[in-house]
């Protein structure tokens, strides 16, 4: 008798529910002072001057953008504009405003935990810091001639001309991304055929293509950094 009690006040325990006001909504406010106090201590240290107009007889180098945007400028390094500057965002924003469509599992609704959700949070975070590491990249490694520096490097106009970029042959480049996508598409299903039998199939292929995609945009970054390749398939009309 008495397990059975401690069991119906362990599951009432579990099951407790509260009001978000006040509850969360204080801590939301305290939060929210806090990071307040921590911007307005940053900015009195950091200094932010306004600059004068823009001279088209002396251009700034190097020319950054504000930060915001510092994540798209540095991949324009690794990407053609039009892909840098309309595919990636055009990606980034149907990706956001797909996750409440394609995202069917229902634990973690009112609540926060990993492990119910573990794929989502995990494909987030990713996604979430690969864009800000672009961003520190551009703030602060990125010297004249948008070169590479380190943190502690000062910043100097001599240095060793980079070597040539070189690109691979389309008979390499196209069988190399089929072999990406198709084995992006068919490897996940079969190890983890229960998760894409939950999805169903319109929807683990729209989530497949949106990860592959941004795991993709790093796949690039590495090949340009690691072996100097600047385009893996080359068209007249477009560039990868």
């Amino acid at each position: 008798m008495s397990n059975n009690a401690d069991a119906q006040v362990a599951k009432n325990n579990k099951t407790e529910k509260v009001f978000s006001w006040p509850n969360l909504v204080a801590k939301e406010f305290i939060a929210a002072i806090l990071c307040t106090v921590i911007l307005l201590a940053y900015s009195y240290y950091v200094d932010a001057p306004l600059r004068e107009l823009a001279n088209p007889g002396e251009p700034e180098n190097p020319a950054k953008a504000p930060w915001y945007f510092l994540g798209l400028q540095e991949i324009l390094v690794y990407f053609d504009p039009w892909i840098a500057g309309v595919v990636v965002p055009s990606i980034i924003l149907m990706g956001l405003m797909a996750i409440p469509y394609i995202d069917t599992n229902p634990k973690g609704n009112g609540g926060y935990c990993f492990w119910d959700r573990r794929f989502a949070i995990t494909v987030f975070l990713f996604g979430f810091i690969f864009w800000y590491a672009l961003i520190v990249v551009g703030t602060y490694m990125r010297g004249p001639f948008w070169s590479f520096f380190w943190p502690w490097e000062t910043w100097s106009f001599d240095f060793p001309t980079p070597p040539p970029s070189i690109s691979l042959p389309n008979w390499l480049g196209i069988p190399a991304l089929l072999a990406y996508f198709g084995f992006g598409m068919l490897v996940p299903a079969v190890l983890f055929w229960k998760f894409a039998k939950q999805l169903g199939f319109i929807r683990y292929n729209i989530t497949m293509s949106l990860l592959l995609l941004m795991i993709g945009v790093l796949v690039k970054i590495a090949l340009r950094l690691m072996f100097n390749i600047k385009y893996i398939l080359q068209t007249p009309w477009f560039n990868i």
